[in-house]
């Protein structure tokens, strides 16, 4: 029983309009689904990912309006890092983003400062690419590579913990392969300045299952010496949360059911959707979102 790679990586926004402007027009991800937080749904819940709304490339963002900016520090994921397929589309992104790239490897951050990489992938997990008019498919953006953390003393405290849930140990990164995808997180000493939560920074790392695994792995981190949830039912998929030893946020999401369970696939990310236990709240949550238009609306068709 092993975890496939990275499911979704949740991050805080203060700026929404902000946030689909950098991520669907900058990056060139496709707004997959327009919902609100289901653990507070007076606030967003904004996912975006491929053209199929895939977990592997599904990069989230709750938007507190005006948040003030945070800080990562121990405990806190501080970079995600994404797969391209070729130096070529790391010239790419240095040109489009206006950073210069080291190696094969590319560094940015978005509007609030929460920090991407971009590395050319050598791995057989298919490709995960949404469709942009100003990016070429080859040169996009391909779904996580993985994530890197902050901790103190993760060898003593952490390592253990991981190697229980079948993570493997490559120095300071721990990997986890399933039977569709991969992928790690790296921890690196934390800075002294404690970690502050607030916009750019991420909120937690979910790691993937299958629907049949997912209440095993419940069991799995407990006996590791976890305190997970009870499973919840997201809707578009289950999700059970803990926080590993240095005091990272994780969680076990379901492959499935997945976004297309109540959207048709063209029109992802176009209006708002609420899960159908949230759906009576409609009328009072609405008006106080964000105004927020389809990023794909202006698109020119050929």
């Amino acid at each position: 029983m092993r975890l496939d790679g990275i499911h979704h990586i949740t991050c805080i926004t203060g700026d929404a309009p902000g946030n689909v402007d950098f991520y669907t027009g900058v990056l060139g991800l496709r707004l997959v689904k327009k919902t609100v937080n289901q653990d507070d749904p007076t606030v967003y819940h904004l996912f975006y990912a491929d053209e199929k709304g895939s977990p592997g490339a599904d990069l989230t963002f709750f938007e507190y309006p005006g948040a003030a900016p945070g800080r990562a520090g121990a405990g806190m994921v501080h970079s995600i890092v994404w797969r391209v397929g070729s130096v070529e589309a790391l010239d790419f992104w240095a040109d489009r983003l206006g950073v210069a790239r080291d190696g094969e490897t590319l560094v940015f951050a978005d509007p609030e400062g929460l920090q991407h990489e971009l590395v050319v992938a050598d791995v057989p997990d298919e490709p995960l690419v949404a469709e942009h008019p100003e990016i070429p498919r080859e040169l996009a953006l391909q779904g996580f590579e993985g994530v890197r953390a902050y901790a103190r003393d993760a060898d003593a405290h952490t390592a253990p913990f991981l190697a229980d849930l079948g993570f493997e140990a490559d120095g300071g990164r721990w990997d986890t392969r399933g039977e569709t995808r991969g992928g790690w997180i790296e921890y690196g000493a934390a800075p002294e300045p404690p970690g502050v939560p607030g916009a750019g920074t991420v909120h937690h790392v979910a790691w993937a299952s299958t629907m049949d695994e997912h209440e095993a792995w419940q069991e799995r981190v407990q006996q590791a010496g976890g305190r997970p949830t009870p499973v919840i039912d997201r809707f578009w998929f289950r999700s059970i949360y803990f926080r590993e030893p240095s005091g990272v946020l994780f969680e076990i999401a379901t492959l499935g059911p997945g976004f297309t369970t109540d959207e048709d696939a063209a029109h992802l990310g176009e209006k708002l959707i609420l899960p159908p236990a949230f759906e009576h709240l409609r009328a009072q949550v609405e008006p106080i979102l964000t105004p927020l238009p389809n990023p794909r609306e202006s698109w020119t068709r050929t």
